[in-house]
């Protein structure tokens, strides 16, 4: 079940808002610079802007920490966006467009770093994470859609983006408690749990690279999907983006049966599926069948990559560093290899299956590596083993009894006693002949094992004797 509170939604809104901000402003920078350069000088102004993301959201950590993560730093970075933006809507210059788009996308990030670091906090442990990963994004999506379909280009739309950060920058600040700041807060969960050994780190690492090679393998099929469009084999409307939101949102639910124990089972299913679609199309398949994987596949990546990193972030030493450091990596295989990926492209059919089948085999071992092919417990199967060593752990009856004897300074003769009036409920005149003593003498040794046990009854001192 899926159930959202005050402070979940809250994440889950700055998460959406973010997601319609970035992408958003990316396809508004894209539409004006573009008026000014030609094609490909766009690509290389789209991957500094990107790049400027990613330094945003490395940099949120430190500079939340040196400003005392107060809520004015970030009305100063929804303040500061927002003149970007619209410095981008009115420029004639596209160097005055180029360093204002980099500023907003530093902005952005460290924007974007706050609603990730915000959404880890408000779902820690929940069992619905990557369905709030799946729903936030495909809302932020349908945001962009409706966007894009009633809003007029220009001005409107940098209004409306404005609005987006705007709003972003409120429901990120939301999350800080009162009279707390976030990076109080930030210090404050990193301290309740106890950050994760070398494994942990061995295993971000791994993570990392997964995301770059799948990052580097979705850019390929966006290049085919791409060129096809350019050459007019198919025709790439807004509407197909509805995909993305569907995708997001099925794939929050399928990642979240039993606790996410299939989750990298069912990424690396999406994967195979890409890599298939890839080399049909290179081998002749219709361009539809690409556009149709591309956009369901990237629904699953994103919402794959944006809940293994909530899901990590609370056991690193910088948790607020790695929530969002699954969009980061990601931002920045589009900085460093998009161009690259639409050469390999445009080089040849060979050149694109070689090249795919490459990334196949180094994607299989990052998932290895990452420890996703590994199903982990239940909650149910840990409680189970849990219990288990809690048996394995508890004193034996034997061992109960000694502790009691010793603890009780009890002599061999006393023991004697003790052990034959607890073993069952014979008279104690039959006791005393089974021990060849005299009934007074065990009445006395008696008297003085109540004394040292400090009970007052047969009964009483055998529930005390036998651990009850």
């Amino acid at each position: 079940m899926f159930s959202v509170d005050r402070q979940s939604f809250q994440s889950l809104s700055a998460l959406a808002l973010f997601t319609f901000a970035f992408l958003g402003s990316e396809f508004f920078f894209d539409s004006r610079i573009g008026l000014l350069i030609s094609a490909e000088g766009v690509v290389g102004a789209q991957a500094m802007i990107l790049g400027a993301s990613v330094v945003g959201f490395l940099a949120y950590a430190p500079i939340s920490k040196l400003a005392g993560g107060r809520r004015a730093l970030r009305a100063v970075e929804a303040v500061g966006a927002i003149a970007a933006l619209v410095t981008i809507a009115v420029a004639e210059s596209a160097l005055a467009m180029q360093i204002a788009g980099c500023i907003a996308f530093f902005l952005l990030g460290s924007l974007g770093a706050e609603a990730h670091w915000s959404m880890a906090r408000a779902f820690e442990g929940s069992p619905s994470l990557a369905k709030g990963a799946g729903a936030a994004y495909a809302a932020g999506i349908l945001l962009q859609f409706l966007s894009n379909q009633f809003v007029p280009a220009g001005m409107a739309d940098a209004a409306v983006l404005c609005v987006g950060v705007a709003a972003l920058a409120v429901f990120a600040a939301a999350g800080e408690h009162d009279g707390e700041s976030a990076g109080q807060a930030a210090a404050d969960s990193s301290q309740q749990i106890t950050p994760g050994g070398a494994k942990t780190a061995i295993r971000a690492v791994w993570l990392l690279a997964l995301v770059v090679l799948l990052a580097c393998m979705f850019s390929t099929l966006d290049n085919v999907v791409t060129l096809a469009n350019a050459q007019g084999s198919i025709s790439v409307e807004t509407w197909p983006r509805l995909f993305l939101a569907a995708s997001g949102l099925a794939a929050g639910v399928l990642f979240d049966i039993r606790e996410r124990r299939y989750m990298g089972f069912i990424m690396f299913a999406v994967t195979v599926l890409s890599t298939i679609s890839i080399l049909a199309v290179e081998a002749g398949a219709s361009p539809v069948i690409g556009l149709i994987v591309f956009y369901v596949s990237s629904g699953f990546f994103v919402t794959f990559f944006t809940t293994t990193f909530l899901q990590l972030a609370p056991r690193m030493h910088t948790p607020q560093l790695w929530a969002g450091m699954g969009r980061a990596a990601n931002n920045l295989c589009a900085f460093t290899v998009s161009g690259v990926s639409m050469m390999l492209t445009q080089s040849g059919i060979a050149a694109v299956m070689i090249a795919s089948l490459i990334l196949f085999v180094l994607v299989s071992v990052a998932f290895i590596g990452a420890g996703l092919f590994r199903l982990p417990s239940t909650v149910g199967e840990r409680e189970a083993i849990q219990a288990g060593l809690a048996a394995a752990a508890a004193p034996t009856l034997e061992e109960v009894q000694a502790r009691f004897i010793s603890r009780s300074g009890l002599t061999p003769r006393e023991e004697e006693v003790l052990r034959a009036v607890t073993a069952d409920e014979r008279p104690l005149k039959q006791v005393a002949d089974d021990l060849g003593i005299s009934l007074r003498m065990v009445q006395r040794h008696l008297t003085s094992i109540y004394s040292k046990t400090d009970t007052q009854t047969r009964a009483g001192l055998t529930r005390a004797f036998f651990g009850k």
